[in-house]
């Protein structure tokens, strides 16, 4: 299982540019797999501008978004951005998108949360051909493109849909790379996300299987229970969510910080050991401090990278 930070899921994370591209530098001297940046409308940067500085300024590290927000950004458009991201930085760009949720889209946007499942399936049908091939005809309900996209040397860019109900991840095996999933527990993605997206890739004919990319909150303490306060308090707007509140009931829990990943050294490789056999092909963290515990932080990133090419 491949093991990536990410940065930008709580308040906290919010940071300057240099300060960010920093970070991404280090986690390549490092030795992480690959590092993460989320697409926030509300704060921060354009996740996928950052990836491209940082592309530039990095060799080997895996870069990824998640995710991208699809329905304020037209797909040809997307398309267009994403693949100078990834020829930036030579074809390490994962690119995440997903519906985003919809008190977002209505209430910032004033745009239309209708139907995601349906909109993301027409959005990969114009996104998919104009990345890979260069030109699409689609014509559908929300979208209605003839187009072409020429881009020199073109890149290659997987890409991953935010699937988490059944209909998005039967999606995400038939069209896309794989899932990335926020606040999924080991049993969401043992019982629910795995056997549905796989079989879904299987159904579908894909030759290659679909990656599972586990993104949650971790923290190393030896403190369990002021870890999960610290979580409580950081991350627990993720759980009044609605799309976040399905996979937390199928874990059969109650909030975010009992999803997230706490406790010392050795249960943080005992709890991502059973997210590799529930079937995840990488775990991505979002590294907090527990409550008072200053040297928390940097104590999560060493077990983390210690991690690394061993799980």
């Amino acid at each position: 299982m491949r093991i990536g930070v990410f940065v930008g899921a709580s308040v906290a994370d919010l940071m300057g540019l240099d300060e960010l591209i920093d970070r991404i530098k280090q986690a390549e001297t490092d030795g992480f797999d690959s590092f993460w940046v989320p697409h926030i409308s509300a704060r921060g940067y354009d996740a996928l501008t950052v990836l491209a500085l940082a592309g530039a300024q990095t060799s080997r590290i895996e870069l990824g978004v998640g995710v991208v927000p699809t329905y304020p950004r037209h797909p040809a458009a997307l398309a267009q951005q994403a693949l100078t991201t990834a020829a930036a930085a030579g074809s390490r760009l994962v690119l995440g998108i997903g519906p985003s949720h919809r008190p977002g889209i209505e209430d910032s946007f004033g745009l239309s949360y209708d139907r995601p499942a349906r909109h993301i399936r027409e959005y990969l049908s114009v996104l998919r051909p104009l990345m890979a091939e260069g030109r699409v005809r689609f014509s559908g309900e929300f979208y209605n493109v003839n187009a072409e996209l020429d881009v020199p040397n073109r890149p290659t860019c997987p890409v991953l849909i935010a699937a988490l109900a059944p209909r998005m991840l039967r999606l995400a095996g038939e069209r896309a790379d794989g899932t990335i999933t926020w606040m999924a527990g080991p049993r969401t993605i043992r019982e629910h996300i795995a056997p549905r997206i796989n079989g879904s890739a299987d159904a579908a004919g894909r030759e290659a299987a679909p990656r599972i990319c586990v993104g949650l909150p971790t923290t190393v303490c030896d403190d369990e229970a002021a870890g999960r306060r610290e979580a409580a308090e950081s991350y627990g707007r993720y759980g009044q969510l609605v799309n976040y509140r399905r996979v937390l009931d199928i874990e059969g829990v109650e909030g975010p910080s009992e999803v997230a990943v706490v406790g010392n050294e050795d249960s943080l490789r005992r709890q991502l050991e059973e997210f590799a056999a529930g079937g995840a092909t990488d775990f991505v963290a979002n590294i907090f401090a527990a409550g008072n515990d200053a040297e928390s932080g940097a104590r999560t990133y060493a077990a983390l990278k210690d991690l690394v090419g061993k799980v």
